[in-house]
This record gives C-alpha cells, structure tokens and sequence, in this order.
C-alpha cells in the first residue's frame, strides 16, 4: 500500500486505528457511555460487536469516540447533506426588458413575467432602454419603472430605485418575505 501523504492522512476519518490519544470517551451503539478507556481496549470492544470505533469530538478532553458502522454512518451524512442540497434554492437575477413607449399588451406580459419569477423566489432586474435620441425622455422610463413596482407591490418590494445605466435605465425587484 502507498504511503499517504500528511495532507491527505489529516482529511481522512479517524476511525478504528486511526485514533491516536493515550484516553479517549466511549459511548455505546445506544448512547450509553462506557466511561474513559484506551483507545485499544475500546476497539477490542467495537471489534466484537463488528462495528468501528469512530472519532466523534476530538475537542473534548478526553476525546470522544463512538462505536457505530461507520459505513452506515457516512451513508446517512452523504443522505442528509443531499436532503439540504435539494431544499435550498439559490436566487437568480432574472431580467425584464421594455422600452418606455411600450404597448399596454407588451407590458401586460412584463408584468407576468415578473411576477413567475419573483414567486419562484427569484430577484428580477427590469430594464428600459433606450436608443438614439430616445436617452432624453429618462422622466417617462421612471414612470414606466414605477407603474411596474406598483403592479407588483403585492409579490415584490423595491431593492433598488430606478437609476441611470449608460443607454439604459434599471430597477431591482426581489420577492417579498411571507
């Protein structure tokens, strides 16, 4: 078997052989504590049980150690980490974009964009450009923003106020707590 490196022996488990302490705390399979023993006779004991000695709380004094299957263990972490994964969502940055002399239709379905996204929990950027000469009417764009902010008041709250970026103008929007 190849020699392991110290970096990677300090990321491993510290189980069964891997215990190097004079005294250590053992608990039971049940949570019962069987007191403070060397860490040969505690393994001694998780041998006849045909289970592993693993490192629980190596900041205690004396350490911890637990005698449970340790495959079964890392099965369950590896389960619940996975679990955790699945419920959390991460916010994305959806954009809406119109220009200010938009039809009511147009906007209309905006506005329904906005408000799917905004109850799949995401933050929505809505933008009114703008091109040529069209840079002069920026008091229409913020009207425009507003009336959005306005139709969405009941799914959505102002994160930032309509500003000025180059040739176009900006709000965000993020969902609202229930």
């Amino acid at each position: 078997m190849p020699a392991i490196g110290k970096k990677r022996q300090r990321d491993l488990p510290q189980i069964n052989e891997r215990i190097r302490f004079p005294k250590i705390r053992v608990i039971d399979t049940d949570g019962a504590q069987l007191g403070i023993l060397a860490p040969s006779e505690a393994l001694r004991l998780a041998e006849e049980k045909d289970l592993d000695l693993v490192l629980v709380s190596d900041k205690a004094d004396p350490p911890v150690c637990r005698i449970m299957d340790y495959g079964k263990y890392k099965f369950e972490q590896e389960k619940k980490s996975k679990e955790a994964k699945k419920k959390q969502h991460s916010s994305e940055l959806k954009e809406v974009k119109m220009r200010y002399k938009i039809e009511d239709h147009d906007y209309q379905v905006r506005v329904k964009q906005a408000i799917r996204f905004l109850k799949a929990g995401d933050k929505v950027k809505a933008t009114v450009m703008f091109r040529g000469r069209e840079i002069q009417h920026t008091d229409l764009a913020e009207q425009l923003l507003r009336r959005l902010a306005n139709d969405l008041e009941e799914v959505a709250e102002i994160q930032q106020f309509p500003k000025r970026e180059g040739r176009s103008m900006m709000m965000l929007l993020s969902p609202k707590k229930s």
